[in-house]
């Protein structure tokens, strides 16, 4: 009888549970911008840097991860109510874990979030000629102790094309690359990219205090 009367009780107590479930109110303000450094978006790896909200005044206080997609973009579900931001380490810019940024989300709020890079990659511009994709551009350095580790151009089939999705890469002779003046590099199409319609180029630039880069915005080339 004891096991019944338990049984029962374990139905109820889930039923319970389930219409909390249900009656749970979901997210309907959307909190959405971009980083960017001098009012400029700027190009990451896709969901390779994050960003995070807190909001206080709950008994379970915790982070809400926030992705960013490769044009620098976000968009997060939340609700109406005041959130702290928080710019993450490990970034292709400088942390600032302790200067927060204070954002009252109403509805449908658009927030830029700024940021400070240790490198950006001007002036950029691709070119196709015999299956060779040639890419100038300009290096600038923004943190002045920073130093440049590494500035490469990604070629891919995806829009999602960055350090860690591509079908080829070739890194640029840093002895040539002079901060804030022209640079360049090449890299020659394999058969199987040379074969394509088009492709997606950008060229990215990483500095020695991270390991992301700060890219360029995805550009599609057209192969024939």
């Amino acid at each position: 009888m004891k096991k019944h009367i338990l049984f029962i009780i374990v139905i109820i107590s889930f039923i319970f549970t389930a219409c909390e479930y249900d009656n749970f109110e979901e997210p309907k303000a959307t909190l959405s911008g971009s980083v960017v450094y001098e009012g400029k978006p700027l190009g990451v790896r896709t969901n390779g840097t994050q960003l995070e909200l807190w909001q206080d005044g709950y008994a379970l206080r915790y982070a809400i991860p926030v992705h960013i997609a490769h044009d620098g973009s976000y968009s997060v579900s939340l609700f109406n109510g005041k959130y702290k931001m928080v710019r993450k380490a490990g970034a292709p810019w400088e942390a600032q874990l302790n200067d927060t940024i204070i954002i009252d989300v109403n509805n449908n709020t658009v927030f830029d979030v700024p940021v400070r890079p240790y490198f950006t990659v001007t002036n950029e511009s691709f070119q196709h000629s015999s299956g060779t994709i040639t890419a100038n551009f300009t290096v600038n350095k923004v943190v002045e102790n920073a130093d440049l580790a590494q500035v490469r151009l990604f070629v891919g089939h995806s829009i999602l094309t960055d350090q860690n999705r591509n079908e080829q890469a070739v890194n640029a002779d840093l002895s040539q690359v002079v901060p804030g003046e022209n640079a360049s590099v090449s890299l020659k199409l394999s058969e199987a990219l040379a074969g394509l319609d088009y492709v997606f180029v950008r060229v990215g630039v990483r500095s020695n205090q991270s390991n992301e880069f700060v890219y360029t915005q995805v550009e599609k080339i057209s192969l024939n």
